[in-house]
Protein backbone atom coordinates (compact mmCIF):
# COMPACT_ATOMS: atom_id res chain seq x y z
CA UNK A 1 0.00 0.00 0.00
CA UNK A 2 1.37 3.31 -0.64
CA UNK A 3 1.76 6.11 1.95
CA UNK A 4 -1.12 8.87 1.50
CA UNK A 5 0.38 12.59 0.33
CA UNK A 6 0.88 13.73 3.86
CA UNK A 7 2.92 10.47 4.89
CA UNK A 8 4.62 11.49 1.73
CA UNK A 9 5.65 14.69 2.45
CA UNK A 10 7.15 12.74 6.02
CA UNK A 11 9.41 10.32 4.36
CA UNK A 12 10.32 13.29 1.69
CA UNK A 13 11.66 15.07 4.63
CA UNK A 14 13.71 11.87 6.36
CA UNK A 15 15.14 11.39 2.90
CA UNK A 16 16.50 14.69 2.64
CA UNK A 17 18.40 14.41 5.75
CA UNK A 18 21.06 12.72 4.20
CA UNK A 19 21.08 14.97 1.23
CA UNK A 20 20.88 18.04 3.38
CA UNK A 21 24.40 16.33 5.05
CA UNK A 22 26.02 15.61 2.24
CA UNK A 23 25.93 18.82 0.65
CA UNK A 24 28.47 19.96 3.57
CA UNK A 25 30.99 16.53 2.60
CA UNK A 26 31.43 17.53 -0.97
CA UNK A 27 34.80 19.37 -2.39
CA UNK A 28 35.21 22.78 -2.71
CA UNK A 29 35.82 22.00 -6.34
CA UNK A 30 32.72 20.52 -6.71
CA UNK A 31 30.09 23.22 -5.13
CA UNK A 32 31.98 26.84 -3.32
CA UNK A 33 31.07 27.80 -0.36
CA UNK A 34 28.85 30.75 -0.96
CA UNK A 35 26.69 27.32 -3.36
CA UNK A 36 26.90 24.94 -0.63
CA UNK A 37 25.22 27.18 2.06
CA UNK A 38 22.63 28.50 -0.27
CA UNK A 39 21.89 24.51 -1.41
CA UNK A 40 22.18 23.42 2.02
CA UNK A 41 19.67 26.24 3.10
CA UNK A 42 17.32 25.70 -0.06
CA UNK A 43 17.02 21.95 1.25
CA UNK A 44 16.62 22.43 4.62
CA UNK A 45 13.85 24.99 3.94
CA UNK A 46 12.19 22.48 1.83
CA UNK A 47 11.84 20.16 4.25
CA UNK A 48 10.65 22.48 7.00
CA UNK A 49 7.94 23.31 4.56
CA UNK A 50 6.70 19.76 4.07
CA UNK A 51 6.84 19.81 7.64
CA UNK A 52 4.25 22.93 7.96
CA UNK A 53 2.81 21.07 4.79
CA UNK A 54 1.60 17.60 6.01
CA UNK A 55 -0.54 17.52 9.20
CA UNK A 56 -2.15 20.28 7.33
CA UNK A 57 -2.98 18.44 4.43
CA UNK A 58 -3.64 15.42 6.74
CA UNK A 59 -6.28 16.57 8.84
CA UNK A 60 -7.90 18.54 5.94
CA UNK A 61 -7.78 15.47 3.61
CA UNK A 62 -9.05 13.12 6.61
CA UNK A 63 -6.01 11.55 6.69
CA UNK A 64 -4.59 11.07 9.68
CA UNK A 65 -3.20 7.44 10.62
CA UNK A 66 -1.59 6.74 13.38
CA UNK A 67 1.64 5.57 11.67
CA UNK A 68 2.26 9.27 10.60
CA UNK A 69 1.36 11.35 13.96
CA UNK A 70 4.31 8.84 15.15
CA UNK A 71 6.67 9.51 11.99
CA UNK A 72 6.11 13.25 11.97
CA UNK A 73 7.94 14.49 15.03
CA UNK A 74 10.24 11.75 14.41
CA UNK A 75 11.33 13.10 10.60
CA UNK A 76 11.30 16.35 12.36
CA UNK A 77 13.55 16.16 15.49
CA UNK A 78 15.78 13.88 12.70
CA UNK A 79 16.03 17.24 10.74
CA UNK A 80 16.70 19.56 13.80
CA UNK A 81 19.00 17.48 15.69
CA UNK A 82 21.22 16.66 11.90
CA UNK A 83 21.40 20.40 11.10
CA UNK A 84 22.30 21.45 14.52
CA UNK A 85 24.83 18.90 14.51
CA UNK A 86 26.13 19.88 11.28
CA UNK A 87 26.12 23.76 12.38
CA UNK A 88 28.23 22.94 15.64
CA UNK A 89 30.54 20.94 13.44
CA UNK A 90 30.49 23.99 11.12
CA UNK A 91 31.42 25.91 14.07
CA UNK A 92 28.10 28.20 13.44
CA UNK A 93 26.64 27.35 16.61
CA UNK A 94 27.76 26.43 20.17
CA UNK A 95 27.73 22.55 21.48
CA UNK A 96 25.91 23.66 24.59
CA UNK A 97 22.95 24.48 22.53
CA UNK A 98 22.25 22.19 20.70
CA UNK A 99 23.13 19.83 23.52
CA UNK A 100 19.94 21.44 25.47
CA UNK A 101 17.87 21.51 22.36
CA UNK A 102 18.72 17.89 20.80
CA UNK A 103 18.09 16.50 25.05
CA UNK A 104 15.17 18.25 25.18
CA UNK A 105 13.36 16.76 22.15
CA UNK A 106 14.72 13.55 23.28
CA UNK A 107 13.22 13.70 26.59
CA UNK A 108 9.85 14.94 25.63
CA UNK A 109 9.33 12.30 23.53
CA UNK A 110 10.08 9.18 25.66
CA UNK A 111 7.57 11.82 28.22
CA UNK A 112 5.30 11.72 25.51
CA UNK A 113 5.61 7.91 24.61
CA UNK A 114 5.29 7.23 28.45
CA UNK A 115 2.28 9.47 28.49
CA UNK A 116 0.18 7.85 25.55
CA UNK A 117 1.03 4.41 27.31
CA UNK A 118 -0.77 6.07 30.62
CA UNK A 119 -3.66 6.54 28.18
CA UNK A 120 -2.93 10.41 29.05
CA UNK A 121 -1.19 11.39 25.34
CA UNK A 122 -3.11 14.49 25.28
CA UNK A 123 -1.86 15.93 28.39
CA UNK A 124 1.34 16.61 26.85
CA UNK A 125 0.11 17.37 23.25
CA UNK A 126 2.15 19.59 21.41
CA UNK A 127 1.09 23.15 23.19
CA UNK A 128 1.73 27.03 21.60
CA UNK A 129 4.96 27.48 23.48
CA UNK A 130 6.27 24.54 21.32
CA UNK A 131 5.58 26.30 18.03
CA UNK A 132 7.03 29.42 18.64
CA UNK A 133 9.60 26.96 19.61
CA UNK A 134 9.83 25.35 16.32
CA UNK A 135 9.66 29.02 14.53
CA UNK A 136 12.78 30.03 16.46
CA UNK A 137 14.15 26.52 15.52
CA UNK A 138 13.65 26.52 12.03
CA UNK A 139 14.58 30.58 11.95
CA UNK A 140 18.23 30.04 13.47
CA UNK A 141 18.99 26.70 11.39
CA UNK A 142 17.80 28.89 8.29
CA UNK A 143 19.93 31.74 9.12
CA UNK A 144 23.31 29.78 10.08
CA UNK A 145 22.81 27.50 7.41
CA UNK A 146 23.20 30.34 4.96
CA UNK A 147 25.32 32.39 6.72
CA UNK A 148 25.83 35.56 4.67
CA UNK A 149 23.55 38.27 4.07
CA UNK A 150 20.47 37.86 2.71
CA UNK A 151 18.37 40.83 3.26
CA UNK A 152 20.39 44.36 3.23
CA UNK A 153 20.64 45.60 6.53
CA UNK A 154 20.12 42.06 8.39
CA UNK A 155 22.87 39.80 9.41
CA UNK A 156 22.19 36.17 9.57
CA UNK A 157 24.51 35.22 11.63
CA UNK A 158 23.18 37.97 13.72
CA UNK A 159 19.63 36.79 13.42
CA UNK A 160 20.74 33.15 13.33
CA UNK A 161 22.49 33.12 16.69
CA UNK A 162 19.86 35.09 18.45
CA UNK A 163 17.00 32.91 17.07
CA UNK A 164 18.90 29.86 18.23
CA UNK A 165 19.32 31.17 21.95
CA UNK A 166 15.39 32.24 21.98
CA UNK A 167 14.75 28.35 20.45
CA UNK A 168 17.28 27.41 23.76
CA UNK A 169 15.57 28.81 26.18
CA UNK A 170 11.96 28.45 24.58
CA UNK A 171 12.99 24.32 24.99
CA UNK A 172 14.11 24.79 28.59
CA UNK A 173 10.31 26.53 29.02
CA UNK A 174 8.87 24.00 27.09
CA UNK A 175 10.30 21.01 28.51
CA UNK A 176 9.44 22.30 31.96
CA UNK A 177 5.53 23.23 31.04
CA UNK A 178 5.47 19.49 29.60
CA UNK A 179 7.41 18.25 32.77
CA UNK A 180 4.80 20.29 35.18
CA UNK A 181 1.82 18.60 33.18
CA UNK A 182 2.80 15.18 33.30
CA UNK A 183 4.41 15.66 36.93
CA UNK A 184 0.79 14.27 38.77
CA UNK A 185 1.40 11.21 37.05
CA UNK A 186 5.03 10.98 37.95
CA UNK A 187 4.46 11.46 41.33
CA UNK A 188 1.73 8.94 41.51
CA UNK A 189 3.90 6.22 39.97
CA UNK A 190 1.84 5.65 37.50
CA UNK A 191 3.50 2.68 35.41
Amino acid sequence: MLPNIPTGLTWLRIILIPVFVGIYYLPDTMLSPIARNWIGMSVFSIAAITDAFDGYLARKWGEVSAFGAFLDPVADKLMVAAALILLVMLHRAEAYLAIIIIGREIAISALREWMAQLGQAKSVAVAFIGKVKTVAQITAIIALLLYQPLIPGIDTVWLGTVALWVAAILTLWSMFHYLRLAAPHIASGDS
